[in-house]
């Protein structure tokens, strides 16, 4: 690590950073000359700054502020090491870290913690999911009263309409596309296709597969960092938000994981189309703890405005093969690449928080040898009684507390930590406007 700074003298300053139980980057701001010092010994922060709410509040009642003296947590760098942050107009670099006890033991309220633990969990069984995420995100002018599509840098028109799939889309911000994919390349981020979507002015980028699922989720995480921050310095926002806009489809999180044995070999693979048994006891997993995770994927009030029918984003907990109607979907081609498609999560989510319910819940399938329903054929919006998620945030938060499968999923500090976390915000949240919602999720999911 210290080797990236002396090979970029030019980095001035750095910031050391964290997600919180939300997904917001928490640290500190250090100049370069104390850099060392943070890789070798790490920096120290309260453990409650990794659970406060979307406002930065702590948590009223919390153990972890009053009852505890707000004690410190101790945080180290992760292994992703220094990065540049292209975004900022002074040369500076980021350096993930995560928190520990005093003791060295892993800090049990960090998200990253929890998405390790799972890890270790499939490591054990001498396996290795694999993982990659597909991010949409709306590109937004939110510099008067009204959200709408920012001008073309080309045209200087505001094209307001949505175009799905289109090159014309995408070329009206290509400078902005070329600077963002230049940075994910000096970042390390595998930014791989970009796509119009269906929103007016909504995008999709891919990020490439990776057997490495906490990699994979600093991905997403600093792919969202990175995005909001260059789209700032082009002149107007970009928004993970789940639903900026009533009338157009909001913003997904679609999670591609397959498992791979010892040997390499794609255990969901069984030469045919259908996939292995392995591969539907983690499908029956993930349906089965689907509705109790369901604050996992819709994280926030406005979340829920996105789960609804014929929306683009299922609200039914059921499966198939080749059908972007339900929340698992089994994708056509290879044998050899034989995966689950997740498609619940809003681009709102904390990565590693949803990516440790749904690894965590297909984990417990192939643990437990579960068995799936039969698959859906058709319009899963159009079949009556399939069971549903969380149609509430009160309705998903009181799931999750109270759920068995989340126990084996999560330690009991993230979950206590997360219920007071979203029920604070739920009751906060009540008191403002749409407009002053939409002003808090904008920039902060």
């Amino acid at each position: 690590m210290k080797n990236w700074l002396r090979k970029h003298p030019e980095v001035r300053t750095i910031r050391v950073a964290a997600a919180d139980l939300n997904g917001q980057p928490r640290g500190k701001r250090v100049p370069v000359r104390f850099a060392d010092t943070v890789v070798e010994n790490g920096t120290r922060y309260p453990m409650s700054v990794l659970n406060l709410d979307i406002w930065g509040e702590d948590i009223e009642d919390s153990p972890l502020v009053f009852e505890s003296g707000d004690k410190d947590g101790i945080l180290m760098p992760t292994e992703r090491g220094f990065m540049p942050m292209p975004w900022l107009d002074s040369p500076s670099a980021l350096l993930p870290i995560w928190m520990f006890r005093e003791s060295g033991k892993p800090y049990e309220g960090d998200p990253r913690h929890a998405l390790s633990r799972i890890v270790k969990r499939y490591k054990a069984l001498g396996l290795t999911p694999v993982c990659a995420m597909e991010l949409e995100f709306f590109l937004i002018d939110d510099s008067g009263k009204t959200l709408q599509v920012p001008t073309s840098p080309r045209s200087g028109k505001r094209r307001k309409a949505a175009e799905i799939m289109s090159i014309r889309a995408l070329d009206a911000f290509d400078t902005f596309f070329t600077d963002l994919y230049d940075a994910c390349e000096e970042m390390d981020i595998p930014a791989d296709t970009a796509i119009s979507e269906s929103g007016l002015g909504q995008f999709e980028i891919n990020l490439m597969h990776c057997d490495d699922a906490l990699r994979a989720a600093d991905d997403a995480w600093l792919f969202k960092m990175l995005l909001k921050g260059m789209a700032r310095h082009h002149g107007f926002a970009a928004s993970f938000m789940a639903k900026p806009y009533p009338e157009y489809s909001g913003n997904g999180l679609h999670t591609h994981f397959s498992v791979i044995d010892k040997d390499g070999d794609n255990v969901f693979d069984n030469e045919g189309p259908e996939g292995s048994d392995m591969l539907k006891h983690a499908v029956a997993g993930c349906l089965a703890a689907m509705r109790d995770c369901t604050l996992l994927f819709a994280p926030h009030s406005n979340s829920y405005d996105r789960l609804i029918p014929e929306s683009h984003a299922p609200n039914a907990i059921c499966w198939a093969y080749e059908n972007r109607t339900s929340a698992l979907r089994i994708p056509s081609g290879n044998p050899k690449a034989r995966r689950i498609e997740h498609r619940v999560a809003g681009g709102d989510v904390n990565p590693y928080l949803m990516l440790a319910g749904i690894l965590g819940a297909a984990l417990i399938g192939i643990e437990d040898q579960m068995e799936p329903p039969a698959p859906i054929t058709g319009n899963a919006y159009a079949i009556e009684d399939l069971p549903l998620l969380c149609e509430t945030w009160e309705e998903a938060i009181d799931a999750f507390e109270n759920s068995e499968m989340v126990a084996r999923i999560f330690p009991k500090e993230l979950i206590r930590n997360l219920v007071m976390t979203k029920r604070q915000e739920l009751h906060y949240m009540a008191e403002l406007s749409p407009e002053e919602k939409t002003e808090i999720y904008l920039d902060t999911v």
